[in-house]
């Protein structure tokens, strides 16, 4: 079977730059099958589930549903749901969490602080090791699914980390995809052993660029640039650099990369499109995916 996976692999497509972009992740758990658009069609109530969505329309706040790794999470009942709150901005980031009786409590929350990076003391500050996020949404997609769900469950059983199963992290045909809490990496076409080495970096305050689709606070074109400084410096601790990007006349990006120790560059981001088509998840028509190249990088 020609998966978008296998796909993407045999085209080289880059990984840096395809992160989905979010400075603030809200991660729900809620166990049981997962639809497509899983927020309203799990056991999560529907009307809940878009109540949530609204709420955090336009906020900076991404939500997911996450369920502990295995073959019978639908076995588990549901006393309590643990909630994380994660804000990944370099300089300024938290993970806090909770367990709350029902998700409806969430409404109550302000997601306009919560993007900008304002906890407003929800629950505890986890002090804990890296929290990784696999995605296995095989309703999503099924490679998802085939490649995220035994990755998960080896993970776990690692017991390096602590694991979680999430519905959806974009960029179906990088699986197995996983993000990484506190920093919020994206990876992908992680193996056993390359996620083992991405938790033990993570754990010791660095990145990998070679598996990193991109820190998911920045904006793609701010990915992209900061993803060719760490390959030009070999800068691998992950705070060590901030983006600021604005928009060029006639198309583009100057991204301000700044290393916490005075050093700066600029880098001139285009997008540019995915050629030959390919389908961006498997049954989905062939088609060009924007990404974003790197025109130009200076030193200041």
């Amino acid at each position: 079977m020609i998966t978008c996976t296998n796909l993407s692999n045999e085209l080289a497509e880059p990984l840096a730059a395809t992160a989905a972009t979010a400075p603030t992740w809200l991660l729900i758990e809620q166990s049981g099958p997962w639809g497509a658009k899983a927020l309203t069609e799990s056991h999560l109530d529907s009307e809940l589930g878009r109540a949530l969505d609204a709420a955090a329309a336009g906020s900076g706040v991404r939500i997911a549903l996450i369920r502990r790794p295995g073959r019978h999470a639908d076995d588990r009942p549901a006393t309590g749901h643990q909630v994380i709150v994660a804000h990944t901005v370099p300089g300024r980031g938290w993970v806090r969490r909770a367990e709350v009786a029902s998700p409806a409590e969430l409404l109550e929350l302000d997601f306009g602080a919560l993007g900008a990076g304002e906890h407003g003391g929800f629950g505890d500050a986890h002090h804990g090791g890296p929290l990784a996020l696999v995605c296995t949404n095989g309703r999503r997609d099924r490679c998802c699914a085939l490649l995220g769900r035994p990755l998960a469950a080896e993970l776990a059983a690692a017991g390096h980390s602590e694991v979680w199963e999430v519905t959806h992290l974009g960029g179906h045909r990088f699986s197995p995809t996983m993000l990484v809490l506190p920093y919020g990496y994206a990876y992908g076409r992680l193996t056993d052993t390359s996620a083992k080495e991405v938790l033990a970096a993570t754990a010791a305050g660095q990145t990998l660029p070679q598996y990193s689709r991109g820190r998911s606070c920045w904006g793609r074109p701010g990915q992209a640039a900061e993803h060719a400084v760490r390959e030009l410096t070999g800068e691998h601790a992950a705070d060590a650099l901030t983006i600021r990007q604005e928009p060029l006349g006639g198309g583009g990006w100057r991204v301000l990369v700044t290393h916490q120790d005075g050093r700066a560059w600029s880098v001139e981001v285009v997008q540019g499109r995915s050629e030959p088509p390919r389908p961006e998840s498997c049954g989905k028509a062939p088609g060009t995916p924007a990404r974003m190249d790197v025109r130009s990088l200076t030193v200041l």
